[in-house]
């Protein structure tokens, strides 16, 4: 098979690795422009990018996917299909025709649920227990078409979105090549989603990372892991703001407990904060903001909190 590969992330990598493992060819490699990342700004190559040149790959990066010399090129290698992870932009429908068997893509949920930019950090905000990778086709809606094949992977209480991730990006590598040695077999099946039983899971956003501390505290829980490495669950204390790295639902305090966002306990390893329902959260990783990442312990060191003081919901 002659195969054009989109993607840009990282969670894009495993599969194209794959793909240049295997007997098929991909004639090129689509993925966006060298951007200015990380805090100093630095324009700097997607690691699909930096894969893709490490193994010789051709690698194009087009402003813009309807430009007329854009479609010529694609035109010119031929594709037989196009596979799409993580790419970063809608396909104009002549970029997802090209291809003889169009374009399929890899997505990590199990659909029609969690259909968007932030399915990973979607559902394990939701207190998902399971989540997957499907392989489906690409059409105009975003995340609508008609799927091949999907696996399933469990979700652990206290995994973050960056590890379920990761693994879901391994899992849709090994399954993106049994759906094209069907498609190129013949023997693919397609099967229509649900539309009514589609759930969005939009682009993450600074103001997603506010906590509010009424919530049930398995909930703070839940969204301090799915907003786990970015944008991160946020609360201020005294007037500065601290990101929550890691926390542990803690043992109730009851109906009758403390007013949600009260600092129960706050010393030696011990940092609970009251929530709604009567429940506690212990945090156990904190980052007062321009400062490094640490730990209960050191963080309270030298500090001079005691019970009674509160978190406030901060602003992005």
């Amino acid at each position: 098979m002659n195969v054009v590969f989109y993607g840009t992330p990282d969670f894009a990598v495993p599969a194209l690795t794959r793909l240049l493992d295997s007997p098929h060819r991909v004639a090129a490699v689509v993925t966006q422009p060298d951007r200015a990342r990380g805090r100093g700004q630095r324009v700097s190559e997607s690691p699909v990018k930096r894969t893709a040149t490490a193994r010789g790959a051709r690698v194009l990066q087009p402003e813009r996917l309807g430009d007329g010399s854009f479609i010529e090129t694609l035109s010119a290698l031929e594709p037989d299909l196009a596979v799409v992870a993580a790419y970063g932009r809608m396909l104009p429908d002549a970029v997802l025709a090209a291809p003889r068997l169009r374009t399929i893509n890899i997505h990590p949920s199990l659909l029609p649920k969690y259909r968007g930019a932030a399915p990973v950090q979607r559902a394990i905000i939701a207190g998902e227990t399971e989540t997957g990778v499907t392989i489906m086709r690409l059409v105009r809606e975003m995340d609508a078409g008609p799927t091949f094949a999907r696996r399933t992977r469990p979700i652990a209480p206290d995994e973050t979105s960056d590890v379920v991730e990761s693994d879901l990006a391994r899992l849709g590598a090994d399954l993106v090549l049994e759906v094209i040695g069907a498609l190129e077999a013949g023997t693919a099946t397609e099967r229509e989603q649900d539309h009514a039983a589609a759930t969005l899971a939009p682009r993450l956003s600074r103001e997603d990372g506010r906590i509010d501390w009424h919530a049930p505290a398995e909930a703070i829980h839940n969204r301090v892991r799915g907003l786990h490495p970015w944008p991160h669950a946020s609360a201020a204390l005294d007037g500065a703001r601290y990101l929550i790295h890691r926390t542990a639902v803690a043992a109730s305090s009851g109906p009758d407990g403390p007013e949600p966002g009260t600092l129960v306990e706050a010393s030696g390893d011990r940092l609970l904060v009251a929530t709604g329902h009567g429940g506690a959260l212990a945090i156990l990783e904190i980052q007062p903001e321009g400062r490094r990442r640490i730990g209960t312990r050191a963080f309270l060191a030298g500090r001079r909190w005691s019970p009674g003081q509160r978190f406030d919901t901060v602003s992005a």
